[in-house]
């Protein structure tokens, strides 16, 4: 860990960001449009709806090559060069509506740093509070992870999907992409994902993942989770046939292969 330094980096723990959004009609139709009968009927807005609101805007200038904006500003410019979503965990305390006004207050709450088989990594923790005027809708605890490009596992070899499988497709991913305004090229871009981080095939986001979960878990319950921990697990890839799972308050996505893509559970 000799050329991080993670001393300076923990500096930005406590920093904090605040940004606005509507929820439009609009919106929800394009969510809606996006996961089709794979979300849950609650009250309010669908599940995952609220990592639709107040992305992070960067004009052209100030993207970099991977198509995330650059580094610096609120979070710290830890110079590995991949970032991901590891995981996270959600508290749902209030629905959200069509009309509401939903501030996110965002607060950087640990940064720590570890070795692991892909070498160095630096996790840092972001807290999102989501308020409708004072009311607290939403706390959204996220796991940001920092690391070397390393070689992906590979994908399987392309199958016939059983019938009830599901499969990310390519304009599946370029909406949610879209609708989220995530510029990350891995989920879009198929030479970019092969070439420079070496991927196989295009990635499937881990909050697309979580938003199938957390909504298969609430057709599970009969309403929404209190609270909803998610991890990723390993890649998953376009084309790669796949299920929902569960077993009591346990769900995952589970690939054609047997791998466990991601695991969540839920009170």
């Amino acid at each position: 860990m000799s050329e991080l330094d993670i001393d300076h980096y923990k500096s930005w723990i406590g920093r904090s960001h605040e940004a606005s959004d509507l929820v439009t009609e609009a919106l929800v139709a394009k969510f809606r449009a996006t996961f089709g009968e794979r979300l849950a009927t609650v009250d309010g807005a669908p599940l995952g709806l609220h990592w639709c609101l107040s992305p992070e805007i960067a004009p052209p200038e100030g993207i970099a090559a991977d198509g995330h904006p650059k580094r610096g500003g609120f979070l710290p410019p830890i110079p590995l060069p991949s970032r991901m979503w590891a995981g996270g965990e959600l508290h749902f305390h209030s629905p959200l509506a069509v009309g509401d006004t939903v501030r996110r207050v965002s607060t950087i709450t640990d940064v720590s740093a570890k070795s692991g088989r892909s070498g160095q990594l630096v996790f840092v923790t972001v807290t999102h509070e989501n308020f409708v005027g004072q009311r607290l809708a939403i706390t959204d605890i996220q796991h940001l992870v920092y690391k070397d490009l390393t070689a992906a596992p590979p994908a399987p070899e392309r199958t016939t999907a059983a019938p009830d499988a599901l499969v990310a497709d390519p304009v599946l991913l370029f909406r949610y992409s879209a609708i989220t305004f995530n510029g990350h090229r891995i989920h879009y871009d198929r030479d970019y994902a092969v070439n420079e981080e070496g991927y196989p095939r295009l990635v499937v986001h881990g909050p697309l993942q979580a938003t199938l979960l957390m909504n298969h878990a609430a057709g599970q319950k009969g309403a929404t989770p209190s609270v909803f921990r998610y991890r990723g697990q390993t890649p998953l890839f376009e084309g790669q046939p796949f299920h929902l799972k569960s077993a009591g308050e346990e769900v995952w996505v589970e690939a054609v292969t047997g791998a466990k893509t991601m695991t969540a559970s839920h009170s």
